[in-house]
């Protein structure tokens, strides 16, 4: 029972990933997309400004994700981490070179510099979730089991490359959804439209992509397909169809609250229907949740450890982005910390 709950925990952990961190991979792919220096300047002045203050929190989720694996069920981890080195390895390169383009693009003085590191910025959010993407495939269509070498067979199949492009798809929806609401915020509205053009075009791929996806599993991953068709896993997939139109309609009009609450709805019932599909393997057909567990006193104590955590991370982490949100972390400008000193705006340091 104890190991049930710890996997929905990871499920639950692996949802909130996909749903937080795929806004800033989305906001990669729109910065690649943007255009040129001078076509794309607002777009990427937008994507700088919102991501600034809430794209390294996302990471959270990630690291809550691995504790949860190793601790809660080693043998899992150990399976899917040999089996599949590679494309998790590219895809932590790809975190790390995100970081450090983002970071470095905004510190850098000159064109060539900016361009450099906004290229790697952007490549990199497409790399980490595909990889991401087509390591999930592997799993889900069984080809990961105890004792399986590492081999390119894992990763590069059918269900991979379809959840890898998937996994690109819904970032670039959800990044773009975010961004039409923040453009809003910032009173762009050029760039209102600029990105609500671009979330609905991205859902309709997210769409087509879905649909393949489950002809695919059909043949490729049959007891993925089945949990996907029955049960817990239809109810999800009928939930995230209901959240597509829903988020369509609302895209053709003025963006709002609702439509990200939306955007986010359609990609957590999807994974949510991946999670209840695979039930009850952690591995389809071969790694039971009962068989990868650890031992039950360690469960006990991760049960414990995760409340605690969820106690005092969630807060914060909902607080943060309630601030962002909100306005509240915009960078202070020279009048600002003018005011600040106790000197209004146009007089001199004589008070003049």
């Amino acid at each position: 029972m104890t190991a049930d709950v710890i996997a929905f925990v990871l499920l639950l952990a692996v949802t909130a990933y996909t749903c937080a961190g795929g806004t800033d991979y989305g906001a990669g792919f729109w910065d690649l997309t943007a255009g040129g220096a001078e076509r794309g300047k607002r777009p990427r002045w937008l994507i700088d400004h919102a991501m600034a203050p809430v794209w390294e929190v996302n990471n959270v989720w990630l690291i809550f994700i691995f504790v949860i694996m190793w601790t809660g069920f080693p043998v899992f981890f150990q399976t899917v981490f040999s089996a599949m080195w590679l494309p998790l390895a590219l895809a932590a390169v790809g975190m790390v070179l995100r970081g450090a383009g983002f970071a470095f693009r905004k510190a850098s003085r000159r064109l060539a510099g900016r361009r450099l590191f906004g290229t790697l910025f952007a490549v990199s959010s497409l790399v980490t979730p595909f990889f991401l993407g087509a390591a999930v495939g592997g799993i889900a269509s069984g080809r990961v089991a105890l004792g399986t070498e590492a081999s390119a067979r894992a990763w590069s199949n059918p269900t991979s490359l379809v959840f890898g492009l998937l996994a690109i798809a819904t970032t670039a929806f959800l990044g773009a959804v975010f961004l039409s609401g923040d453009a809003r915020r910032f009173g762009a509205p050029d760039l209102v439209d600029h990105f609500r053009g671009r979330a609905l075009a991205a859902l309709a791929v997210v769409a087509v992509l879905a649909v393949v996806a489950l002809f695919v599993t059909r043949s490729d991953a049959p007891h993925i397909w089945h949990g996907l068709t029955h049960g817990m896993g239809l109810l999800f997939v009928l939930l995230a169809v209901a959240a597509t139109f829903a988020t369509a309609w609302l895209l053709l009009r003025p963006p709002g609250t609702w439509l990200r609450v939306a955007a986010v709805g359609v990609v957590a019932a999807a994974v949510l229907a991946w999670g209840m599909a695979q039930r009850p393997y952690l591995i389809p057909t071969s790694l039971t949740v009962a068989d990868a567990a650890g031992a039950p006193s360690t469960l006990t104590w991760l049960a414990f450890v995760t409340l605690v955590a969820v106690v005092i991370v969630a807060p914060a982490v909902a607080l943060l982005y309630w601030l962002d949100t909100h306005g509240e972390l915009e960078s202070l400008t020279d009048a600002d910390l003018r005011r600040g000193g106790g000197t209004e705006p146009g007089e001199g340091a004589d008070g003049v």
